[in-house]
């Protein structure tokens, strides 16, 4: 790099020479001018004398008096004296040199000689000063032609400098253009051209500093930028290189606990799912096998619940494992997802691996809310080192797991205990119904078997026409207590299921039933459907059994407290004293509206018929323990099978 000076100061150095060569060249102009200026007046002057001696010749010749005379001789001695001092004001000077000093002195020299001759007494003759008038004016026209010549030459001059002014003027222009394109023009379409290039992407472009000038600078400044640039984007590349991996990554694995998850939730037994997930869990980790294991209560056994590639030899010594005896199945409380290598020797505690030819194992506890129900473990035949991103999906795999094996097993017991309490409900309707009708057609045969050994015809028609009528009744209950037991809801509305209640009523009975609907409400859900719809066939039963009504009616208000009635206009009665069995029905009815968090009213009065209200909260539900799925209401169903663990009664 050439160590220059700045641009600025090369302007000035450019600048300022230029400035001293035309002033210089503008003084000598003034300067020469002033002296031809100078020159043309002592040219008038000498002029003046030669007017002025011809004045003189004149005079003499006419006789003036002498004072006019002499007044004349002072003018000239006046101009003898202009020229030979000068006068700045005017401008007026000699253009002296040799030539000039010269003639000058024989001009003075040939008046003083003569000055004495014009003023003699007498007065010269008119040859005489014509004679001397005429050499006087031939050396003042000597003094005059040596002037000329002198201001020939300085003009000459003055030619001269104005030719170079143009010329200095022409130069200064080419001077400032070349200045301008090689110090900025120059240096600017390199930066620029290298901004183009750097747009364009070469950051490898870089511009040649050869000064240290603003524009050298400038270019310094702009290879140090394109470097930096230049190393971002070649970072950033690899950065976002890197950071593509480790999204598609983090999308692989988002993907496979999807896919994971999606699979546990629509598993349904804990072996398919126990199953399932080994198979995929080993997939995704590419594992050479998996097993999964649950433990019991207090974490002393472990059972293999299922397993993927496993040897078959080893899930037989391994089906039950004491906690303890195997590396697997030898969890703490605040264990966590650990690799653990093995040893291949006899006495270690992972013999058996080692034998198979595994020499890492993967154990990832499976947990639900900080308590440990089991493990399950991953199996390789190389040395395998996990990542914090794949430990956090074994964990988050783990917790999936425990989820789903625990709502498997609450739903199995939920729809155990459903079983189970409609069983009870069974249960009491055919005792509160079919029984006690068996228990009246027990005590009719009882009547009749005595009638027929006392040989009483009439007694005997009695209890035969007794027991018609209770097999009618009993098989009135029977087919009642199908149809509550075969009661669906297929949509969101009630009224349809209502009207196909109405309609097998009615053509059980043989009574017109008018159904009416008002108002706006959020559908029931399906569950609380059904407890509605048995509660209004109990009450339809109960008309059909008791009331001796002519005409019911269904009332339905829609709105955020639903409301059903049920009105007939049958006998009625007190209803502090229900008669007959219809306090079976009314307790049942009552027990079903409980379930969902209803009110059961019931109004009627001796011979005004009768009216049951049964009120809904604003959101109803069915109560815990209540069967919430409609299909489990068959009284030959079975319960589900849960793990056949201590740990399933968790």
């Amino acid at each position: 790099m050439q160590q220059t000076a700045s641009l600025s100061k090369k302007l000035i150095r450019i600048g300022a020479s230029l400035l001293i060569v035309a002033l210089v060249s503008i003084g000598l102009t003034l300067w020469v001018t002033w002296r031809l200026e100078g020159g043309a007046a002592a040219v008038n002057e000498a002029g003046r004398m030669r007017m002025q001696t011809w004045r003189l010749a004149s005079a003499v010749q006419a006789g003036v008096e002498r004072t006019e005379l002499q007044s004349l001789v002072a003018r000239f001695d006046d101009s003898l004296a202009i020229l030979r001092q000068g006068d700045p004001s005017r401008p007026l000077f000699l253009p002296w040199d040799d030539p000039v000093r010269e003639r000058f002195a024989a001009v003075e020299a040939l008046w003083l000689d003569q000055r004495q001759l014009w003023l003699a007494e007498p007065a010269p003759t008119a040859q005489v000063s014509l004679r001397v008038a005429g050499e006087f004016v031939e050396a003042s026209d000597r003094l005059v032609l040596v002037i000329e010549r002198q201001l020939s030459r300085l003009t000459a001059i003055l030619n001269l400098f104005q030719l170079l002014m143009m010329a200095i003027a022409i130069g200064g222009a080419v001077v400032m253009l070349y200045t301008g394109y090689l110090y900025v023009i120059s240096p600017l379409g390199r930066v620029r051209q290298g901004l183009r290039d750097l747009e364009a992407g070469a950051f490898k472009t870089r511009i040649e500093v050869d000064t240290i000038d603003e524009f050298g600078q400038l270019a310094a400044g702009f290879n140090r930028m394109a470097a930096n640039l230049q190393s971002l984007y070649e970072g950033l590349e690899s950065k976002v290189e890197a950071k593509t991996h480790r999204i598609e990554a983090q999308r692989a694995r988002l993907e496979a606990l999807y896919q994971v998850s999606a699979f546990l939730a629509q598993a349904g037994s804990i072996d398919e799912l126990a199953r399932g997930f080994a198979q995929r869990v080993r997939g995704l980790m590419k594992a050479d096998a998996a097993a999964v294991r649950w433990s019991d209560d207090a974490s002393r056994r472990y059972l293999m619940l299922a397993s993927s590639c496993f040897p078959q030899d080893l899930v037989e010594e391994e089906r039950s494992l004491l906690a303890g005896a195997c590396a697997c199945g030898n969890l703490k409380p605040d264990a966590r997802t650990r690799v653990i290598p093995i040893i291949s020797h006899d006495d270690a505690p992972v013999r058996h691996c080692a034998k198979v030819g595994y020499e890492s194992v993967v154990s990832v506890p499976i947990r639900l809310q900080h308590r440990l129900l089991g493990e399950f473990n991953l199996f390789f035949r190389t040395p395998v080192l996990l990542s914090t991103e794949e430990i956090e999906l074994l964990d988050a795999l783990a917790s999936h797991l425990a989820s789903s094996l625990e709502g498997l097993r609450a739903a199995a017991l939920d729809r155990e205990a459903a079983v189970a309490e409609e069983r009870a409900l069974l249960a009491r309707n055919l005792h509160d119904s079919i029984a006690q009708s068996l228990a009246f057609l027990k005590i009719q045969v009882q009547l009749l078997r005595t009638a027929v050994l006392q040989g009483q015809p009439p007694q005997v028609n009695k209890a035969l026409d007794e027991l018609d009528l209770g097999l009618r009744e009993s098989i009135g209950d029977v087919r009642e207590l199908l149809v509550h037991f075969r009661t669906r809801t297929n949509s969101d509305d009630i009224e349809q299921a209502l009207q196909e209640t109405l309609q097998k009523f009615q053509g059980q009975a043989g009574l017109p039933v008018r159904l009416r609907v008002h108002g706006e409400g959020l559908p029931l859900p399906p569950d609380v459907q059904v407890q509605v719809l048995h509660v209004v066939q109990e009450a339809l039963s109960n008309v059909r059994k008791h009331a001796g009504a002519s005409q019911v009616t269904l009332e339905v208000a829609k709105g955020a407290r639903w409301r059903f009635v049920v009105r007939d206009d049958g006998a009625g009665f007190d209803p502090i004293r229900p008669p007959g069995e219809s306090h079976v029905g009314l307790k049942i009815m009552r027990e079903r509206a409980g379930r969902i968090g209803a009110e059961l009213e019931l109004a009627s009065r001796p011979g005004q018929g009768t009216t049951l209200t049964l009120t809904l909260p604003p959101h109803p539900v069915v109560a815990s323990g209540a069967p919430k799925d409609p299909q489990v209401m068959a009284p030959t169903a079975e319960p589900v099978p849960v793990p056949t663990m201590e740990a399933s009664s968790r």
